[in-house]
C-alpha cells in the first residue's frame, strides 16, 4: 500500500507540501525528544530561513537510520522573523491522527535537503511499521541499565514517567555524568527525599544541578553543552542506609573511577 494511501491524503495536498525531515544536532534526536513532550509543533515552527513556502508540512522525524516517524501534516498559517529566527505559526490537520507517533516510514534520504517538496519522494516512502502505541520513552529499564542522554533525562522529569520516577525515588546511590565529548567524567551522590528522582530533576532543569563546577562548564561553552552529558547509575542503596555511607562510597568511586582510571581528579 502507498503511503499517501494509508495516510489518505489527496494529490492536491501532495503538490502543495514540503516534507520535513526533522533532525536534531549532533545527536540527531531533539526533534523525538520534542514529540514525546509534546512539543514537537512549537519545536518545528522555529526555523533559521523560510523553509515552508509551501501550503502544507508533512512532517517525518528522525526515528533511526532510514527509519522516520510520521508526526502529522501541518497547515501553514503565517510566518515572522524574530531576529535570527522565522517563526512560523501551523495548524496539525486532522489527516490520519491515529497513525501520528505510531507510523514508522522507510526512507532512505540519500540527499541533504531536509525539506523537499513531497511530490518528489512520497512514491519512496515505504510502511516499515505501525507500533501498538504512540512512541514513549521506554520504561525504566533497571539500574544496571540506565545510560541516558540529558535530553532524555529532560522528558522523562517533564512528562514525570511514573516507572523511572517510582524506582529512582526509592533508592540512595551513587551516579556517573560522562562528557560524551571529552571522557571526562563527574561522580556525584543522591540521597534524602525522593533520592535519585529529586537529585536528576535538578540536572533537567539547567544541566549543572547546581554543581559549581558543572555550572562553570556550562556559563564558559553555553547552555547547549549540557547535550553532551550522559547520566548512568554506579551503585545503589536502600533508602534506610546512612547518608554519611553514601557520601563515602561517593569518595570511594571518585578515587577509583577519576584518579586511577582517567587521571582526571575530582573535587
Amino acid at each position: 500500500m502507498k503511503i499517501q494511501h494509508l495516510i489518505g491524503i489527496t494529490d492536491e495536498i501532495i503538490n502543495k507540501s514540503k516534507v520535513h525531515f526533522a533532525l536534531g544536532g549532533k545527536e540527531r534526536l531533539e526533534p523525538l525528544y520534542a514529540f514525546y513532550r509534546n512539543e514537537f509543533k512549537e519545536w518545528q515552527e522555529g526555523q533559521s530561513n523560510k523553509n515552508f513556502e509551501r501550503d502544507y508540512i508533512f512532517s517525518l522525524i528522525y526515528f533511526n537510520r532510514n527509519e522516520w516517524l510520521f508526526a502529522g501534516i501541518y497547515k501553514r498559517i503565517d510566518v515572522v522573523k524574530e531576529e535570527a529566527i522565522f517563526k512560523y505559526q501551523t495548524e496539525l490537520l486532522n489527516i490520519a491522527p491515529e497513525l501520528i507517533g505510531r507510523l514508522i516510514i522507510k526512507f532512505n534520504k540519500t540527499f541533504r535537503q531536509s525539506y523537499p517538496y513531497l511530490e518528489t519522494c512520497i512514491n519512496e516512502f515505504s510502511l516499515l511499521e505501525i507500533l501498538r502505541e504512540k512512541y514513549t520513552i521506554s520504561p525504566f529499564p533497571g539500574f544496571e541499565k540506565i545510560k541516558i542522554s540529558f535530553e532524555i533525562l529532560k522528558s522523562i522529569v517533564s512528562q514525570e514517567e511514573v516507572s523511572w520516577k517510582t524506582a529512582l525515588s526509592n533508592v540512595k546511590g551513587i551516579y556517573l555524568i560522562s562528557d560524551i565529548s571529552n571522557g571526562k567524567l563527574y561522580v556525584g551522590s543522591a540521597y534524602g527525599e525522593n533520592a535519585f528522582w529529586n537529585r536528576w530533576s535538578d540536572y533537567s532543569k539547567n544541566g549543572h544541578g547546581g554543581n559549581v563546577e558543572l555550572k562553570n562548564i556550562l556559563t564558559e561553552k553555553g547552555a547547549e553543552y549540557a547535550n553532551n552529558f550522559q547520566f548512568s547509575i554506579l551503585e545503589t542503596r536502600s533508602m534506610n542506609a546512612p547518608d554519611d555511607e553514601i557520601i563515602r562510597r561517593e569518595a570511594f568511586w571518585k578515587e577509583i573511577l577519576l584518579t586511577r582510571v582517567f587521571g582526571y581528579n575530582q573535587n
